[in-house]
């Protein structure tokens, strides 16, 4: 295995801190460090992959993309553990629902993440198709949304190697273990929580639902921006406690 003496994808001398807030979308960084942190700065922007580092109630936060999709995650949260000593990660995205108990806007609470991609295996013969989300930084996340009377749903998420609406998902659906009570489905939790167990450090993942194979409602750009802010405060205040 070659790991270089420094990063190929973070700038190498990047202030990152070892608390995480970790979007997909780099976009989204930009727009939670200039809207929730204070004296934010750019920290790394190698491949336009915007990471900013900024203080949240006087605790020194980082906010950065992770792009699409478990092989670019995990590049991410690998270079931030290694080289950065990050010990808390927290991933926010959106997600589609698969469970009519669940309607657009609701946010999940990763507790499980199942996976029929052979990602944990190729990365270190991890031979199982479930991962844990850290259970301490769960109940710290569930704290948060309780002191900002946020409603959150715990439950479990897919992750997919391929883009859910684009293509017929019932058929991978049907072959998750009816054991599973699957939530929502998304492209990345599954890889970064791997990697952070690997290394002993917290992970989970919080996701807003988007979209619904139950519903055709569409959340509109106010709706989408209220529902995400949610979800931003509540893995802001829960990582720094």
């Amino acid at each position: 295995m070659f790991i270089g003496e420094n990063p190929t994808h973070i700038m190498a001398n990047a202030d990152i801190s070892d608390l995480v807030v970790f979007p997909g979308d780099p976009l989204r960084a930009k727009y939670i460090a200039e809207t929730f942190l204070e004296n934010a700065k750019l920290v790394t922007n190698i491949r336009n992959m915007l990471g900013y580092t900024g203080m949240y109630k006087g605790k020194k936060i980082t906010v950065m993309g992770s792009g699409m999709g478990m092989p670019s995650a995990s590049i991410y949260t690998f270079e931030l553990i290694h080289y950065f000593h990050v010990k808390r990660i927290i991933r926010i995205g959106t997600c589609g629902a698969v469970s009519d108990k669940l309607e657009v806007g609701d946010i999940i609470l990763a507790t499980k993440v199942y996976s029929e991609s052979n990602f944990a295996y190729t990365y270190n013969n991890y031979p199982k198709y479930v991962v844990n989300a850290n259970e301490n930084l769960n109940e710290l996340v569930k704290r948060a949304a309780n002191s900002l009377d946020i409603k959150i749903h715990p439950g479990m998420l897919t992750t997919m190697d391929v883009f859910g609406p684009y293509i017929d998902y019932d058929r991978v659906l049907k072959r998750i273990p009816k054991e599973y009570e699957i939530l929502g489905e998304e492209m990345e939790a599954f890889g970064v929580i791997h990697l952070a167990n690997t290394y002993d450090v917290e992970a989970t993942c919080l996701a807003t639902i988007v979209d619904s194979k139950f519903s055709k409602v569409v959340l509109t750009p106010e709706e989408r921006e209220k529902n995400l802010n949610d979800m931003i405060k509540i893995a802001l205040e829960a990582i720094i406690r």
